[in-house]
């Protein structure tokens, strides 16, 4: 049995995933929209980040390292080229680790770039995974970003046209609670059926609805 080794994978374990998507196909026999929840490990690798967290860590220890050295080898404690070796030589070893590192990269992160990366992830994967292609154009996505630990929930333009955007962001603020809580599959689910019952209102099911997307997406 191949272990699991990625964020989105860990996310939630076979049974939950099976919940979740029992859920959705529950909701989809009762509104005509298509319900995706997707899980992916992060939005972005963020290599600036893996940057700012190597020198921050090396440079007060190559510092240290060159007042150190610097004094037994008799070329004085503030030797720049000693100094610039010893940074050099660290961050070569260290970035490598850091930049596979999501728990490092993590407390890097400005709120601001984690936002537009997420919302950026969500758009591009509403597009790969043709949820813009749906018959009455009634797809929504459930993006869960779970590095960033951030949400977003995007929908097709016949949603859009008849739901406002508020309805999203209150079962956007729940849900992302209840993943920073430790209760991700039910969170998800919760989501789920709230989402459901709120298209079903718009998009009541028909009798000839195929389910024409995937009821739980990881990557």
């Amino acid at each position: 049995m191949q272990k699991s080794n990625t964020l989105a994978e860990k996310f939630l374990t076979a049974a939950e995933q099976q919940q979740v998507t029992d859920t959705v196909q529950e909701m989809e026999r009762i509104t005509s929209g298509e319900i995706v929840p997707m899980i992916v490990s992060r939005s972005h690798e963020y290599p600036m980040a893996a940057v700012t967290c190597c020198v921050s860590m090396i440079l007060p220890l190559a510092l240290l390292l060159t007042h150190l050295i610097g004094e037994r080898i008799w070329i004085g404690s503030q030797n720049m080229w000693l100094f610039l070796g010893l940074f050099t030589c660290l961050y070569a070893l260290l970035y490598p680790v850091v930049i596979r590192s999501d728990r490092l990269k993590h407390y890097f992160l400005s709120r601001r770039q984690v936002t537009d990366e997420v919302e950026k992830g969500a758009l591009s994967s509403f597009y790969s995974e043709q949820l813009h292609k749906t018959r009455d154009a009634n797809g929504i996505l459930i993006y869960i970003s779970v590095m960033e630990r951030k949400v977003w929930i995007l929908a097709d333009a016949h949603i859009n046209a008849k739901i406002d955007q508020s309805e999203w962001d209150a079962i956007v603020a729940d849900l992302t609670t209840g993943i920073r809580t430790g209760r991700p599959s039910e969170a998800i689910c919760e989501a789920v059926r709230r989402t459901g019952h709120i298209l079903h209102t718009h998009f009541p099911y028909q009798r000839d609805d195929k389910d024409e997307l995937h009821n739980l997406i990881i990557r």
